[in-house]
């Protein structure tokens, strides 16, 4: 006989490399594929009035390694930009704001490019800067500006498709809101761990049935050790099966049976053992109101699937390819893909593997049923088959932002709602929204310096319904008295918060705000509105 031998030499660890130790926080939050995205990125800032807010989102986005940043600003430095921007000094008086900053900026990574409009002493020619530089990712601005900057930058985004972001900040208050120039997608959402948990326990498969009859075939004869391992999808699976002998094969639907046949798991614990209980029936009983459910479609996975295209070519992309497929295969099975995970349970290793490769093993066939239905349609030939797992996996999670018209009847539907719900908050009931806030900084658009007589009589020309609320004339007091100047604090925690959803953006991960943020920095709330 010839002896086999094995080579028993430990394998080398990899060594991370040293741009996986100087991102390897962030690379836990995005991964490698969120990280390409982010250094692949080029973002251009169109800055303006006191330019410290803008310059407090490019930092924290310099930070993580972004690819390359541009600042558009013509503004020359002066003393009061010194009290807050806390990147300049007395140095840099009479210098270039943007050149400054942007040398600044770089000096916090090397691996990032920065370069700044204008170049010389002439005006900012913002037309000419987008028209004459690399395709801009994404587009970030800061409030107050001209109308002529404003129109351009929303030609180039309609135009190339580019996410903007406006970026105002005074005094004690600040907004930022999120202008998406199409539907916006996302696959990975990062949902929480807990609610992904999908182990179909009411519409078990051949392989899963016929582990749990395996193992529960003679399920009170198995000594204390066996019977205290067994996992807890398994007890569930096979008391189910108790459960619709004795109910007409219906399995428990509403609270009250749930109640019982959690009853039914619990009185099956053994508790005559050393623990004198079973931690694997405590964990089948704590997982009957989360497990045993129907499968159901979440109405943000309709909402895809029931999206109608404005035209065609934004049907062509591969989400759209592949959640037609997905939806086909919900439409055959009445369910989604199984993503595959499994939760930790009390088992032994060889079994919690054998149930584990189960679930994978089904994760990947429902894949590849997808990944066939993909190759069918058109332009389906191109899509990575990584992109089918994904999409797979998160099916149930799967996120699509229509973006809002953000026109003035939408914004006169949102201020009724607000101001009715503030009659309630007076109550005690709710916090009070900070609508008038947003409205009072966006009556500042283009002019930083108003009275709040002002600024009143242009809410009211928008809203004339609500130009005499107190609060609302409060807000104006408040932002007049700013006179369009930063507070550094202020900026820099709003900064921080448009540098987030920015990279939501990029890295396609997570789910963007929909779609204005408003700041109050005097109570240190915020409010989301969609707008």
């Amino acid at each position: 006989m010839t002896d086999i031998i094995v080579d028993q030499a430990v394998p080398a660890l990899s060594v991370p490399s040293e741009k996986e130790k100087k991102y390897d926080r962030q690379l836990r939050l995005w991964a490698a594929s969120g990280q390409a995205a982010l250094e692949s990125a080029n973002i251009l800032l169109v800055n303006s009035g006191s330019g410290t807010v803008g310059v407090e989102t490019l930092k924290n986005l310099v930070l993580p390694g972004i690819g390359k940043f541009t600042i558009a600003d013509d503004a020359v430095v002066d003393e009061a930009d010194l009290g807050v921007n806390f990147f300049l000094d007395e140095s840099h008086i009479g210098k270039s704001r943007a050149q400054s900053s942007t040398e600044l900026l770089l000096e916090l990574n090397p691996e990032v490019q920065g370069d700044w409009y204008p170049q010389n002493s002439e005006p900012l020619n913002l037309q000419h800067v987008l028209g004459n530089t690399t395709p801009f990712t994404m587009i970030l601005y800061t409030l107050p500006t001209t109308p002529e900057n404003l129109h351009a930058i929303e030609s180039y985004s309609l135009e190339h498709k580019t996410p903007v972001i406006s970026i105002h900040s005074a005094g004690f208050y600040s907004y930022f809101r999120i202008h998406l120039p199409g539907v916006f997608p996302i696959v990975d959402t990062h949902p929480d761990a807990t609610s992904t948990t999908d182990l179909r326990l009411l519409a078990p498969w051949e392989e899963l049935e016929a582990l749990s009859e395996e193992m529960t075939k003679d399920i009170d004869n198995l000594n204390n050790h066996d019977h205290g391992h067994l996992p807890f999808v398994v007890i569930l699976l096979h008391y189910l099966k108790v459960w619709k002998a004795s109910h007409n094969g219906a399995a428990p639907s509403n609270y009250k049976e749930k109640v019982e046949f959690r009853k039914l798991v619990a009185e099956a614990t053994r508790t005559d053992n050393a623990e004198g209980g079973e931690e694997n029936f405590e964990e089948a009983v704590d997982a009957v109101l989360k497990t045993i459910l129907p499968h159901s479609l979440p109405s943000a996975v309709r909402q895809v699937f029931e999206y109608k295209h404005i035209d065609d070519r934004e049907g062509k992309s591969s989400f759209w390819i592949i959640s037609d497929a997905v939806r086909e295969f919900y439409e055959k099975h009445q369910c989604l893909p199984v993503p595959g995970g499994l939760p930790d349970m009390k088992a032994q290793s060889s079994v919690y593997i054998r149930l584990q490769n189960i679930y994978k093993a089904k994760a990947r066939k429902d894949a590849a049923e997808v990944l066939h239905s993909v190759r069918q349609k058109p332009g389906g030939e191109a899509v990575d088959p990584a992109e089918v797992e994904l999409f797979c996996k998160n099916a149930a999670f799967v996120k699509l932002i229509v973006p809002s018209d953000g026109g003035n009847e939408q914004l006169r539907i949102v201020a009724e709602q607000e101001f009715a719900n503030d009659k309630m908050a007076e109550e005690g009931v709710m916090p009070l929204s900070l609508l008038p806030i947003y409205l009072a900084l966006r009556a500042t658009s283009h002019t930083a310096t108003q009275s709040p007589h002002e600024i009143v009589t242009k809410i009211r020309a928008l809203l004339p319904d609500f130009g005499d609320n107190e609060r609302l004339i409060q807000a104006a007091q408040e932002v007049s008295r700013a006179g369009g100047g930063e507070l550094h604090n202020i900026s820099a925690v709003t900064g921080g918060m448009v540098a987030q959803e920015t990279i939501k953006i990029i890295t396609k991960q997570y789910v963007p705000i929909e779609n204005t943020c408003i700041f109050d920095g005097i109570a240190s709330r915020c409010q989301v509105l969609r707008l």
